[in-house]
């Protein structure tokens, strides 16, 4: 079992530097008001991963710093999840420290690595449950009494409320977008008559990939067909020469018989030969573009009609680019969206059905499942306020009576609902139940919600008895009470420690109290009391034994811790506690 053993506190609140030293089995830590007693409680809390107020960093110190040392055994929940973290566990020994600094920051580390908050709060869940003042006014809350039954039910409400979970987001999900399909039904109607419109188009003119630049080309020459025309016959004249002007000079005959001349004279000399073959080089090229430049001229089309058809497939392309995209490429790809777009769109009836039928198939599931969850919780109910009931005749409460009401709501149309026992309620994601605690303070008493029939001591023994009857079904190593035993007094006190030391014996449990009755009861006493400055130093927080234990006690009963009286009752309180104790 996991313990907490030391804690070390710097400069928090009024606490100078102190260690606070507890043991396994049952500490009451006590002082006079203002002492500073619930800094233990704080401190706790940043180990735990609490918020880090600066408001509580000492005035003149840089931060505050709390350590703890908890003792784990290896494959422990909460030692798996701080080796998880990258922390390291000692001769079983795990170090815990917070730091909050004057300006707000927080800084957690773990067995010796820095790890994010959350990973205390983690942590915590496995280690530690913490009640006070808050807690007591959170169990008011019917919605904390639900999460205390389903606590309290483990499996038997666990595993039908996962599913139910499960099928309830998926639920939302499907109403979320079959809304939106309903809803925006016209919307969709309108886009989609716009896209049948627009590939309409693009299909009546069949574009091509890259079309609209060959056109542009093909127009660009059939534009200029004389001019291209009569621009390479003069310039092959001027190559091959012109057959109606045997007299005309043109440079394939000049090339070829600057040619000849090298030719006549190449073997005298290698430099003039080379240039006889560059010459003939020139000679070739001449001839190759002169025909082509005759091809050419063959192949033009100045036909009007084909510029007019080229000039009219242009436009009804650029009627397209002026709509889907800035050239038939980007057209072309604008219709294969618009295409699965539309595909969508028209399926949106088929969805619409298949949403529906879904929909109500998880209704049906909802049902099954919130109807298994109210089985459970209200067989889980009696079992539970028995069981607390019980405690509650140990703490000075023998006639009060705890039971807990297990209802629903009428939802105002099947629609909104789900069927549980054969009507349509409310539901939520964790069913349809509305989980209430009721307290019978005496016989005869009608059932009211503990928040308008309790007592404040009344609803501390209630909590004490709920934390009991826990912690034999799901314990944790440590419990700390803070002042969980306001507004208790006489024989109610002495029950109220009793049972914290019988809750003792199965998990370390921490009070800070003010009662003598209920620190009788306690295998170790811490006294908290600040120096002559109004601070706590290490020497503040010191383990009471023998004689300094019944004047501790003396004060607490009679504010006089000399007075022969109250030490005459403390020590028969301390000797009625050790032969009392369970």
């Amino acid at each position: 079992m996991s313990v907490l053993e030391e804690m070390r506190i710097r400069s928090l609140g009024v606490i100078d530097d102190a260690v606070v030293e507890l043991s396994p089995g049952f500490t009451a830590v006590t002082g006079e008001t203002g002492a500073g007693k619930t800094m233990v409680v704080t401190s706790l809390g940043l180990l735990l991963g609490g918020r880090a107020d600066p408001a509580l960093v000492r005035v003149g110190a840089k931060a505050a710093v709390v350590e703890g040392r908890i003792t784990v055994d290896r494959g422990d929940a909460a030692a798996l999840r701080a080796e998880e973290a990258g922390g390291e566990i000692e001769d079983g020994t795990l170090i815990v420290s917070r730091t909050v600094s004057a300006e707000g920051r927080s800084r957690a580390h773990l067995g010796g690595r820095s790890v994010p908050v959350g990973v205390l709060t983690e942590l915590a869940d496995e280690l530690v449950a913490v009640h006070g003042q808050t807690d007591q006014q959170g169990l008011l809350k019917p919605a904390r009494q639900r999460q205390a039954l389903d606590r309290y039910a483990g499996d038997g409400v666990s595993v039908p409320l996962a599913a139910y979970t499960a099928a309830y987001r998926r639920l939302r999900a499907v109403v979320t977008e079959l809304d939106e399909l309903t809803v925006r039904a016209r919307e969709r109607a309108q886009e989609a008559d716009l896209l049948r419109f627009g590939l309409d188009e693009v299909a009546a003119v069949e574009p091509r990939p890259g079309e609209d630049a060959e056109l542009a080309a093909e127009a660009e020459r059939l534009g200029h067909a004389e001019a291209l025309a009569s621009a390479a016959a003069l310039a092959h004249a001027a190559l091959a020469g012109d057959p109606e002007d045997p007299e005309g000079v043109d440079a394939t005959t000049i090339v070829a018989a600057a040619g000849q001349a090298l030719d006549a004279v190449r073997a005298h000399d290698p430099s003039l030969a080379a240039l006889a073959d560059r010459t003939g080089e020139i000679s070739i090229l001449l001839a190759d573009v002169a025909g082509e430049l005759a091809g050419y001229a063959d192949q033009l089309d100045a036909d009007p009609l084909r510029l007019a058809a080229v000039e009219e497939r242009r436009a009804a392309l650029t009627a397209l680019t002026r709509k889907y995209g800035e050239d038939v490429t980007a057209v072309l790809a604008w219709s294969q969206e618009s295409a699965a777009r539309l595909t969508e769109l028209e399926g949106d009836d088929d969805r619409i059905g298949e949403l529906t039928a879904e929909r109500d198939a998880l209704r049906a599931e909802l049902s099954g499942l919130g109807q298994a969850l109210t089985d459970a919780r209200t067989e889980a109910a009696a079992r539970f306020a028995g069981a607390v009931t019980e405690e509650l005749a140990s703490l000075a409460m023998p006639h009060a009576r705890v039971s807990f009401a297990v209802r629903q709501t009428e939802a105002a149309d099947e629609a909104s609902g789900i069927d549980v026992g054969g009507r349509s309620v409310v539901y939520g994601p964790a069913g349809a139940d509305e989980v209430e605690l009721l307290l019978a303070p005496h016989p005869g008493a009608q059932p009211r919600p503990i928040a308008k029939g309790a007592s404040g001591g009344e609803l501390s023994r209630v909590m004490l008895a709920v934390e009991v009857v826990f912690a034999g079904s799901d314990p944790v190593p440590t419990y700390l009470f803070d002042e969980v035993d306001a507004g208790v007094g006489g024989k109610a006190a002495v029950e109220v420690g009793r049972r914290l030391a019988k809750l003792a014996r199965s998990a370390q449990v921490v009070v800070v109290t003010h009662l003598p009755q209920v620190a009788a009861f306690a295998d170790r006493q811490l006294l908290v009391e600040k120096t002559v400055d109004g601070s706590v130093t290490r020497s503040g927080v010191k383990v009471l034994e023998g004689e300094d234990r019944v004047r501790e006690l003396s004060r607490m009963l009679a504010g006089q811790e000399d007075s022969e009286t109250a030490r005459a009752h403390a020590e028969e309180l301390l000797a009625s506690a050790r032969a009392d104790t369970p």
